[in-house]
């Protein structure tokens, strides 16, 4: 039987596993003539005080090897004759859907929009060099979802909601360290969420289920309260039982579906700014009291939130030694988001500083698409503001606040570029006057946060979908819909991949007790 021993140590300590040893032997009074095996458990960051701490939580067995931190879980092979299941979109929610359907003996049948993680790659490729966009195969849209590209953060506060220990071991089932069943805010790495996202992938196939590419809903056809028929890439017509719409934040057509299909929709509160980076040296030396980050400590985040005139500004996505990536998904705007690579060893850092929007800040507060218009016109304007490319308008923050136009920029991991903008021009007052007030804010919580070597890229948007498809939180079925399952992002009921990933799975598990 392991025991679970808690001490504080400095991060010079933490690699010296001779001085761990002792310290663990030493509070549990373990003889040294006693065997020991001991591996970690659970560890954080205290950077406080300029004397930094690390929180240890080891696991310890005396005289005996180490219980197993967990067992791979035996997905088994669908019988010919299981029920079927169709899910919209092979996103987090989608996959872990579509996992948890196997183990409960249902088949899951899975149409992605965008293609599979190596053809999208050349998308990317395409949009960063060339500023071509295809609007199905993106960094929102294809295998994986939004969350493949978006750092591989698996930090949620959504514990209550379902079991996130199960969502994090079936990661590491699929290809990830442990390292995320230890660390207090764990992190994939967008490097290497490719090739877990394929086992998860060859998985579903290798147990009966069906995974199909290049598959976008276009049409559903409904009859007496309940969906019959789907349609695929505008001809191919499906049978369908039950239907789960996992399909992210930014499939704005799968809205104008619904509305058009007279499905109930509702404008939901969501959050909008932009992106702002500094060297991943200057975020060190802030956080960590004049040191930079080593062999000992991990690059430095920052969690950052205010009030303003009543309304939440916040930090968003923070990206230690990561890079700005272009995610736009249609013609006629720019949006940017953060990720890095799972040793966050890229020079730059980056975060979202957004604004909390509400419906009922606009006139129209009862429209469905009140919000969701607002972030069109705010991605449009920053579009045409930067040359009606996928350039983003920016602008040095210390600028930013004073309201200067920047006549120079240090540097930007935006590769498509930046252009030169005064941002208090394009960006809506409510944005605007929010930030400037919440820099200041952050700049007295962070001293040195304010700087023209940090720059403002426009905007940050996608934070969340800025609208709600309701459903029934007794079974999960649309409210008017009873065969339609809206789950995740996209419906407006989770906020990141561990989070979506237990909505996929808490759906299945409704479905299968409703």
């Amino acid at each position: 039987m392991n025991q679970v021993i808690n001490f504080t140590c400095k991060p010079e300590e933490v690699k010296d596993l001779f001085l761990i040893e002792n310290l663990i032997r030493e509070k549990l009074k373990i003889k040294k003539n006693q065997k020991i095996s001991f591996r970690w458990h659970r560890r954080s960051i205290d950077a406080r005080q300029k004397q930094i701490k690390i929180n240890a939580s080891f696991e310890v067995a005396i005289e005996s090897a180490l219980a197993p931190r967990f067992i791979n879980y035996e997905f088994p092979i669908l019988d010919k004759l299981a029920p079927q299941l169709h899910i919209i979109g092979a996103g987090p929610a989608g996959l872990f859907a579509a996992l948890q359907a196997i183990t409960r003996g249902y088949k899951p049948i899975i149409y992605e929009r965008g293609k599979d993680i190596r053809s999208r790659r050349r998308d990317l490729a395409k949009l960063t060099r060339d500023h071509i966009l295809n609007p199905d195969s993106n960094y929102c849209f294809g295998e994986g979802g939004a969350g493949t590209y978006s750092d591989g953060k698996l930090y949620t506060r959504s514990k209550k909601r379902g079991d996130v220990q199960k969502v994090l071991e079936w990661m590491v089932q699929f290809g990830a360290t442990e390292d995320i069943l230890i660390d207090a805010h764990p992190h994939i790495g967008t490097n290497k969420l490719p090739k877990l996202i394929e086992a998860i992938r060859n998985k579903i196939i290798s147990c009966g289920g069906e995974i199909y590419f290049e598959h976008k809903l276009t049409n559903l056809f409904t009859e007496n309260g309940k969906i019959h028929e789907i349609e695929i890439n505008g001809k191919k017509r499906i049978v369908i039982n039950r239907l789960i719409l996992a399909t992210g934040h930014s499939a704005r057509d799968i809205f104008d579906l619904l509305f058009k299909k007279q499905i109930k929709i509702l404008a939901k509160p969501f959050a909008l700014g932009v992106r702002v980076e500094h060297t991943q040296d200057y975020i060190d030396r802030l956080q960590y009291h004049g040191r930079l980050s080593d062999e000992f400590l991990p690059p430095a985040a920052y969690s950052m939130v205010t009030q303003v005139d009543n309304r939440g500004v916040y930090s968003f996505c923070m990206c230690p030694g990561g890079i700005i990536a272009p995610c736009a998904t249609g013609s006629q705007e720019v949006v940017t988001n953060g990720w890095s690579p799972s040793k966050r060893n890229n020079i730059y850092a980056n975060s979202g500083i957004v604004v909390g929007i509400e419906p009922s800040d606009f006139e129209q507060k009862n429209n469905p698409f009140v919000c969701l218009e607002f972030q069109k016109n705010v991605e449009k304007a920053c579009w045409e503001a930067a040359g009606k490319t996928q350039s983003v308008p920016a602008q040095g923050l210390q600028d930013f606040v004073n309201g200067n136009i920047s006549t120079q920029f240090p540097r930007s991991s935006y590769q498509p570029g930046i252009v030169s903008v005064n941002l208090k021009e394009i960006l809506p007052d409510l944005i605007y006057n929010h930030l400037r007030k919440a820099f200041i804010d952050f700049n007295k919580k962070m001293p040195g946060f304010i700087t023209n070597d940090a720059v403002v890229h426009a905007p940050e948007s996608r934070t969340s979908s800025p609208i709600l498809i309701p459903r029934n939180a007794l079974n999960f079925q649309h409210v008017e819909i009873s065969n339609l399952y809206p789950i995740a992002e996209g419906a407006g009921y989770a906020g990141g991949i561990v989070s979506a990933a237990i909505d996929g799975i808490n759906c299945i598990e409704k479905i299968v007790k409703y």
